[in-house]
């Protein structure tokens, strides 16, 4: 994957050049929203970049108050709202990314770091579940968004 990326990085580099600086960030707006929208239909889907399932949740006790069960919730349902997933573009760069004190939960869950659920909860080592990254098709739409900004 990696190896693909950088063979996009280096073929779009050259036709790039060519690009006036507003064209440019134009361009890279258009591709951010795209990669975004790619991004939130991923993490909805609960897929990891290569199309495998995020790791399951921890069993918990789902009983609240006598008599109430409450409902498994999805991971990350509100992480893939436009508030704190957001995309920047400028004639340099694209960037795709978390905001605020969401990054941080992102960061713990992209890496599988160890981290605390509440204050004053223990360290638990959480699974590893890319939240970001590319998959083929983003590399798809990348280099069909240049070739028809190019093209018009």
């Amino acid at each position: 994957m990696a190896n693909d990326l950088e063979a996009l990085e280096t073929w779009a580099a050259t036709l790039l050049e060519r690009l006036e600086p507003g064209a440019r960030n134009q361009l890279a707006r258009s591709i951010g929203q795209e990669l975004r929208r790619s991004q939130q239909k991923r993490v909805a889907a609960q897929q990891n970049p290569d199309g495998s399932k995020f790791a399951p949740r921890k069993q918990r006790n789902l009983r609240g108050k006598q008599g109430h069960i409450r409902r498994k919730l999805e991971m990350f349902k509100k992480l893939k709202n436009a508030t704190y997933l957001k995309a920047r573009g400028d004639s340099n760069a694209i960037s795709v990314g978390f905001t605020g004190r969401i990054a941080r939960i992102a960061r713990v869950h992209q890496y599988g770091l160890k981290d605390r659920a509440e204050r004053g909860a223990p360290d638990v080592q959480y699974e590893q579940r890319e939240v970001l990254g590319f998959t083929e098709a983003d590399l798809d739409v990348i280099r069909d968004s240049l070739l028809a900004h190019l093209t018009l």
